[in-house]
């Protein structure tokens, strides 16, 4: 990579990978002191808090992270669907562990809408709050400013984001100069502070605190918040990008910020009320309230931007019905909007900011998905390592042992939180997780159902052409899930028209749990009797559907598609809840519900409308 363009994508990566982790200091120590936790601002309190926050960040951050899960790409690409996929395919030969991993990342990925909701309304509105601390005649005014921001950045989610993401960069660059700048001149005050990179400081903390240490691990986990999106975002930016901008800004940033706090607190315990906003002098807290907001927006903007990117791969993974995607951009793919998820996400959040009213009730509901998550990514990671990589298991085990031996002190932590705010998240989390399931097993019952009652391909076409229907100009494509079956709507044509194209092509679309497909693999062809032709079309869990551009690769001479000449044939199930075996009856009644509601299966495919004729029939599961 050229020096240039290494700097080019650290920048863009400074605006996109650390919006999350980068906004932290924001809450981080005011949660770790709040009143309600119990725990003294003394010195020895103030240096131990702050070498765990340190700890914490090199130990999880910069060796789990940035050393060890950052290697484990999926054909350049990272997050928890990929890192499902690779552990997945490393254990094709044992199905019923492949299946249970696939159902534990499943989980991982449904606690993400979790955090979805939870990091804008912290973000934002721990931002906005430092308007109290410019003048507490503002206070009434925090949350009506914060819903009124958050609104606004859901808004503007369908007008896409490839004009203000330019700018995510540069302002994430002043916003971590700031957090340095304000930090090391609180340093000089109060040197003392420096102890806290002596880990014996955090030990020390631990021992002497007991429980009250223990509740602290589920606040020093919030400044952790944001390290997965390291490893999510890797596919667009790449391992070096990432770990430039992590060693040479973001990290020197982070840890002179917490010291600065901590140094802050050692002369003043009462700047416990807001350690962050109190770092600076009263002039210039305006300015730097607007540029905390503007930080947690674009904090909050990664992550939306990821939820839609999580149900996308979803979508094509068969955990999640097929929803309407839009594309924001024409130059860049990545960049999609929603529109369902984009409004119950922003209703979420709403209720989020409403309901618990301020960041520190908040920071209760914070943490619990995102460290339930870095368990499950740490799990995954022990199957790369042992079965991917053919680390010895003595060796996977150490590893991801000592990973996990953290990342299970700090869930445990979090749990203790369940009944101030923790519940919110998991109830988000559990119910995608409950969505995803049920899709997922109707979906391959119904698969089983339609496999099962297939008539053979080859054998039909033998028998049809042998006394063959009147056979009409142009190209017939049949959309068909089954591999060598005839489609449902290639029946009831013939049943009702009674004619047969001159050109007819099965096909069918192949999904597969690798981020993305070469086009030089697209497809494949296999020719049958009577100018007809199988074709699949395939596709990684990231790549865009767009079945005519994916069928000009194969046009060959009595095997063209003409816009106007060519028509797709979709076979649209009614799904009928039976009695019989499968799914409890309620969940088929659900699943039925969400078949019925499912997107379009032509916008879906970028199929033209008006070429497109769906032909239905009933089926009990």
């Amino acid at each position: 990579m050229k020096k240039e363009s290494l700097g080019l994508m650290s920048l863009a990566a400074l605006g996109v990978v650390y919006g999350d982790i980068g906004t932290s200091p924001l809450y981080v120590m005011k949660t770790v002191f709040d009143p309600a936790h119990g725990l003294a601002v003394t010195a020895s309190n103030i240096i131990g808090v702050v070498s765990l926050i340190f700890w914490a960040i090199m130990i999880v951050v910069t060796v789990k992270y940035i050393t060890l899960i950052l290697r484990a790409d999926n054909h350049g690409e990272g997050g928890i669907m990929a890192l499902l996929s690779l552990a997945g395919s490393s254990v094709s030969d044992r199905p019923r562990l492949r299946a249970l991993l696939f159902m534990i990342g499943a989980f991982g990925a449904a606690l993400f809408y979790g955090d979805g909701v939870i990091t804008p309304a912290i973000s934002v509105l721990s931002a906005v709050e430092g308007l109290e601390v410019a003048t507490p005649l503002l206070q009434p005014y925090v949350l009506p400013i914060t819903i009124g921001v958050l609104i606004a950045l859901f808004l503007i989610q369908q007008r896409g984001t490839g004009g203000i993401g330019t700018l995510f960069g540069p302002v994430m660059l002043v916003w971590f100069a700031t957090l340095s700048l304000s930090g090391a001149f609180n340093i000089a005050s109060a040197p003392a502070i420096l102890q806290a990179f002596d880990p014996r400081f955090a030990i020390h903390f631990c021992l002497d605190n007991g429980l009250l240490a223990f509740i602290a691990f589920g606040a020093v986990v919030l400044a952790l918040t944001g390290g997965e999106a390291l490893y999510a975002d890797m596919g667009h930016f790449g391992v070096k990008p990432i770990r430039f901008t992590w060693y040479g800004c973001v990290l020197p940033a982070l840890i002179l910020n917490y010291l600065g706090q901590g140094a802050l607190l050692l002369t003043d315990p009462a700047a416990i009320s807001n350690p962050f906003f109190l770092l600076f002098p009263a002039w210039a807290l305006y300015p730097v309230v607007a540029l905390a907001t503007a930080a947690t927006v674009i904090a909050s903007q990664a992550v939306i931007s990821g939820v839609f990117s999580v149900t996308r791969q979803a979508i094509q993974l068969g955990f999640l019905p097929r929803m309407q995607i839009l594309h924001t951009s024409d130059q860049k793919i990545g960049q999609i909007y929603i529109p369902f998820v984009n409004w119950i996400l922003l209703i979420a959040v709403l209720m989020a900011v409403a309901g618990f009213g301020s960041s520190a009730s908040l920071a209760s509901a914070y943490g619990v998905a995102v460290t339930a998550t870095m368990v499950i990514e740490t799990l995954l990671t022990f199957f790369v390592l042992r079965f991917a990589w053919n680390y010895p298991l003595l060796a996977a085990i150490a590893t991801t042992g000592f990973f996990l031996a953290i990342d299970t002190a700090f869930f445990a932590a979090t749990l203790l939180k369940i009944f101030q705010g923790g519940w919110f998240p998991l109830i988000i989390g559990a119910l995608i997780f409950f969505i995803m399931t049920t899709w997922h097993d109707g979906r391959n019952r119904l698969l089983e159902h339609l496999w099962s009652d297939d008539i053979p391909l080859e054998p039909f076409l033998e028998s049809l052409l042998a006394q063959p229907p009147v056979r009409v100009a142009g190209t017939a494509v049949f959309l068909t899930s089954s591999i060598n079956g005839v489609p449902h709507a290639l029946l009831h044509n013939l049943a009702h028209n009674q004619v047969l194209h001159e050109c007819v092509v099965f096909l069918r679309v192949s999904y597969h749990k690798i981020p993305s497909i070469p086009e030089s693999e697209r497809i494949t062809v296999k020719p049958l009797p009577g100018n007809c032709y199988q074709i699949t079309v395939h596709y990684g869990y990231k790549d865009e559907p767009d079945l005519p551009a994916a069928l000009k690769i194969c046009e060959q001479p009595g095997l063209e598609f003409e816009p106007l000449k060519t028509s797709y044939f979709i076979s649209r199930e009614t799904i009928v809840p039976s009695p019989r075996g499968g799914m409890a009856q309620w969940r088929e009644r659900i699943f039925a519900a969400m078949a019925r509601n499912a997107g379009n299966a032509a916008e879906y495919f970028n199929l033209p409308t008006n070429r497109v004729l769906e032909l239905g029939t009933r089926i009990e599961i």
